[in-house]
């Protein structure tokens, strides 16, 4: 199960996990297979951190999928972080990429 903002629970959708993820990863150079094993791996750690209370934050699994984008390809971090925190205006766009830029991220990804 899946913990949601509001108090909700929901079951867990690999689906819709996966639709997250391809959406942000949408026309960049990452491998299909590259994305069914980030999709699996998330899955994986939100069963195991889910498994005492048998349910996880959204929150944590959102920030899981983060970190796991961070890695992978930039753009889609930043895509992915634009809608799963509600980016609504430029700055908020710009702020997080300087926080990219102070992790020392090239420009080139």
């Amino acid at each position: 199960m899946v913990e949601k903002h509001d108090g909700r629970r929901e079951p867990f959708e690999r689906a819709k996990l996966e639709r997250g993820i391809v959406r942000a990863l949408e026309k960049r150079p990452v491998a299909q297979l590259s994305i069914e094993n980030l999709v699996n791996e998330i899955e994986d750690q939100a069963a195991q951190k889910g498994k005492a209370a048998n349910e996880i934050p959204s929150a944590e699994l959102g920030e899981m999928v983060l970190r796991r984008l961070y890695d992978l390809d930039k753009v889609a971090y930043v895509r992915f972080a634009s809608v799963y925190r509600k980016f609504e205006t430029m700055d908020q766009f710009l702020k997080e990429i300087e926080r990219l830029e102070e992790r020392g991220v090239e420009g080139g990804q």
